[in-house]
């Protein structure tokens, strides 16, 4: 009875290889992900606050697998999509805050750099529609040009 159980599931996985994959927990249509600050074409100096922001779903600690919540993710500098089947990687381009944070001290070198955020589900993977804010564009000064201006 055993090997027929043990079949029939990897028969099931196989026919439906989205089974296997713990991602694709459902997001409401409205939820909507977006930064607080800084805005679109902001101008920031080095080590500036950035603030998350999420309506119609609730943040939460990876881990916990709560109906309609999430923790966040910060991609910058990033211009590959996010695989919907793959946990989002951690790196330091992807930075999870996966103790439910929503703002954290970011420091980059100047120049420009592009932020978006994800909200990722307990176990790091994009919800099902994926939970995404626009894709910003800030531009970091140097302090001599900060404290010149």
């Amino acid at each position: 009875m055993k090997i027929i159980h043990c079949v029939a599931l990897a028969t099931a996985i196989a026919v439906h290889p989205g089974a296997a994959y713990s991602q694709g927990k459902t997001a409401p249509k409205d939820a909507k992900l977006y930064f607080i600050t800084p805005h679109d074409g902001q101008k920031v100096r080095g080590g500036f606050w950035v603030r998350f922001g999420l309506r119609n779903m609730g943040v939460t600690h990876a881990g916990d697998d709560y109906q309609n919540a999430g923790h966040h993710h910060l991609l910058v500098d990033v211009n590959d999509p996010i695989d919907p089947k793959e946990p989002i990687p951690q790196d330091k381009s992807h930075l999870h805050f996966g103790a439910g944070q929503t703002e954290t001290m970011l420091d980059l070198a100047p120049g420009t750099h592009t932020l978006q955020l994800v909200l990722g589900d307990a176990k790091h993977y994009p919800f099902e529609p994926p939970v995404v804010s626009e894709k910003i564009t800030i531009r970091v000064r140097s302090p001599a040009s900060a404290r010149s201006k």
